[in-house]
């Protein structure tokens, strides 16, 4: 008996050690994301990004959503390879879902200093990573860490962003598109939660607010003293351009006050006030906001970890894919 257990425990241990082995190599050979990839071959390149998006954020504020987005746009199509960042004709960032996100100067002055330092080792995609943690930290919220490593990928097709959840969708059909990308519902809540920062335009929500599904009334989600509001912000008829804070009352904060407008009919998109009318979204939000009876969660903290799955979407490492010289074109 001794010796079948002893014999039991070496085995483990050998496996253990061949595990610890792969990993090591894996490490080594980058086939996979690992926090601190560009360590001895970049060390500044997490410092570059950073300074770069401060600086951009201190004249122009509304980088920091517009960062945010772009690599959760990144991410559903193609996985996060950098491919939303590629300009011209048919790519993914002309597809309708993308053409109003912001941020793009900011990626390719953080590219250009790095590459003059440590040219073809950083990956667009993973400076586009780097920038939407930034973003967060500069808008009040908690950073994380960010495993890097990832390669940039050579296709972007504006056909591609059909995979990107819809502003009219149910909440079924986001979770559906979530769990195809390996998310659960709490993430699907906790990431749609970066809508405490930033805005929309009217051409998004203002047929919530008159003949709402030929009713001939209003959306009745929405909550009867903040309907005028809306209304007065984005008339019948008017300008589909014009932004409008998508957390109302903390638009350049990272905070909470998102669920709260959700819990209070104050949701600006259909599709971010269907978290809170349906009861399996629900329950999160009211987490969040720390409800009575329900079991609390730290938003900012849940966030990070959330984003740190989404990145590690459908990445291309090692081999695959490319380091682009310039974010906005394929080598």
């Amino acid at each position: 008996m001794a010796y079948y257990y002893h014999n039991s425990i070496n085995k483990m241990v050998t496996i253990i050690f061949f595990l610890v082995l792969v990993i090591d190599v894996t490490m080594v050979l980058g086939q996979g994301t690992r926090v601190g990839f560009y360590s001895s071959t970049c060390p500044r390149a997490e410092s570059i990004v950073q300074s770069t998006v401060r600086s951009h954020f201190q004249s122009d504020p509304t980088v920091a959503p517009g960062l945010l987005r772009m690599h959760f746009h990144d991410c559903f199509v193609q996985g996060c390879d950098g491919s939303i960042l590629i300009s011209g004709a048919g790519t993914e960032r002309t597809a309708p879902p993308n053409t109003l996100l912001r941020g793009y100067e900011v990626i390719d002055d953080a590219k250009q200093q790095i590459e003059a330092l440590c040219p073809g080792v950083v990956s667009c995609a993973d400076i586009l990573a780097l920038a939407a943690r930034d973003s967060v930290l500069l808008t009040k919220g908690l950073t994380w860490s960010v495993p890097t490593g990832r390669r940039d990928g050579r296709v972007s097709r504006a056909s591609d962003a059909s995979n990107l959840p819809g502003f009219t969708e149910s909440v079924d059909a986001q979770k559906q598109k979530f769990a195809a990308k390996g998310l659960n519902t709490q993430d699907l809540v906790t990431l749609v939660g970066g809508h405490t920062i930033g805005t929309s335009a009217c051409q998004f929500f203002s047929y919530r607010l008159y003949n709402f599904n030929s009713t001939g009334g209003p959306d009745p989600s929405i909550d009867a003293t903040f309907l005028p509001q809306l209304q007065a912000l984005c008339p019948q008829n008017g300008d589909g351009s014009k932004r409008v804070a998508l957390d109302t009352g903390s638009v350049n904060n990272f905070d909470t006050s998102y669920f709260s407008n959700l819990r209070n009919g104050r949701g600006i998109l259909e599709s971010d006030q269907k978290l809170w009318t349906d009861a399996s979204t629900k329950v999160f939000v009211q987490r969040y906001l720390g409800l009575r009876g329900f079991l609390g969660l730290r938003f900012a903290l849940e966030f990070g970890k959330s984003m740190v799955k989404m990145s590690n979407i459908e990445v291309l490492t090692g081999t695959n894919g490319e380091i682009r010289k310039v974010c906005s074109a394929f080598n």
